[in-house]
């Protein structure tokens, strides 16, 4: 009969677990209750895939399989195919199986993340109206750059019509062309958070055209949009941090910047004078004015050369006409005569220095200092000398 029953095949049985038992072979043993009963469960080690985490006492779990009779002892059981957790434990399971399923779609991919760019205009914010997150950001974007504009998309981050209104936030603030995108909400419960791990929000993200950055619960907290998003923030403040620039680094880096120009535009003008200056001196030595100068100042030179090489020359003719002059006084009659000898001539005119060759009657002329005499010789003496 049970065998036989649709319905008892496939059922989902919720209850607290105790009397665990893990077998050697691989089966595990438990009793699953709650305040009305009890059935025993038996998990066989070939459906163990079904079992993400490890069975205890006191556990609220959902257990699905098929009731059967175990007939040595004559007692049906249930025979579980799959267990989760209840409640939150559910939530994480599912979170766990979105996780995988988008993760092998890609969507976590590095090369799908678009970079943040660090100066903005526009800020867009799609979080609740009302709440810490939402006064944080716009505190702290406000007092690192003032003059960023904020647009806030006041959407309902919990319950079920949460996830809905975060995905019409996010393709609204895509439609106005914001420049980053901050997306998130104050911490809480998982089940608090749950709209964050919706695969609608998810796939959202993952199709905006604007950089998102996720800023979920507090630093702790990890939703499905953390791994989509191009970014995440540990909480909303720091969201603000990384999508607002600090404009006092910003206006630091300018006068840095500032500083480095014209560093740069002094040092290229010196480099550009020098050049202008070599130029100028090799036009001024190149062009034909200048080689007429130079040539002129050559030539100036070569005369001054030649005119004491000229000087010199005269200056040692000048000394040796001296010093011939000098010997030349040595033998002038004229220096003799005025020393007071007299200079004999015959009537051809040539000295005479010895009485030898002179006859009585013979014209002579005797020269002094201060003119000539006309004699004529009666007698010639000649003396002996010892």
């Amino acid at each position: 009969m049970f065998t036989q029953d649709y319905l008892l095949q496939s059922l989902f049985v919720k209850g607290e677990v105790s009397n665990c038992k893990y077998h050697s072979s691989g089966h595990i043993y438990f009793t699953l209750k709650d305040s009305k009963g009890v059935v025993n469960c038996v998990m066989f080690a070939g459906h163990r895939s079904g079992l993400s985490f490890r069975l205890a006492e006191g556990q609220q779990v959902v257990v699905g399989g098929s009731v059967d009779v175990y007939e040595r002892d004559g007692k049906y059981q249930l025979y579980a195919k799959q267990i989760v957790l209840d409640g939150a434990g559910l939530l994480y399971e599912r979170f766990e199986q979105l996780k995988a399923e988008l993760a092998e779609c890609g969507m976590f991919a590095p090369e799908y993340k678009q970079p943040i760019p660090r100066f903005i205009r526009t800020l867009g914010v799609v979080t609740a109206d009302t709440g810490a997150a939402v006064r944080d950001i716009i505190q702290i974007a406000g007092r690192r750059n003032p003059y960023v504009q904020i647009i806030l998309y006041p959407a309902i981050v919990q319950g079920e019509t949460a996830a809905e209104s975060i995905v019409r936030g996010i393709r609204a603030l895509e439609r106005l062309s914001v420049d980053v995108m901050i997306v998130g909400r104050g911490g809480g419960s998982i089940e608090d958070l749950w709209a964050f791990n919706e695969r609608i929000v998810a796939q959202a993200v993952f199709d905006c055209s604007v950089p998102i950055i996720s800023a979920v619960g507090h630093e702790t907290d990890t939703t499905i949009i953390d791994f989509v998003s191009d970014l995440r923030a540990p909480t909303p403040s720091a969201a603000a941090e990384l999508a607002v620039a600090d404009i006092r680094e910003i206006l630091a880096d300018m006068e840095g910047a500032k500083e480095q120009l014209q560093r740069l535009m002094r040092r290229r003008i010196g480099e550009e004078r020098a050049r202008l200056d070599r130029c100028a001196v090799a036009l001024k030595y190149g062009s034909p004015l200048s080689r007429i100068r130079a040539r002129r100042q050559d030539s100036l030179r070569l005369e001054e050369q030649l005119q004491e090489h000229m000087d010199r020359i005269l200056r040692k003719k000048r000394h040796e006409l001296d010093l011939y002059i000098e010997r030349m006084r040595g033998l002038s009659p004229l220096d003799k005569l005025k020393s007071g000898f007299s200079y004999v001539e015959d009537e051809r005119g040539q000295n005479l220095r010895s009485v030898r060759g002179v006859r009585a009657g013979q014209p002579l002329t005797i020269r002094m200092q201060d003119g000539s005499i006309a004699a004529q010789v009666t007698e010639v003496r000649e003396e002996s000398r010892p």
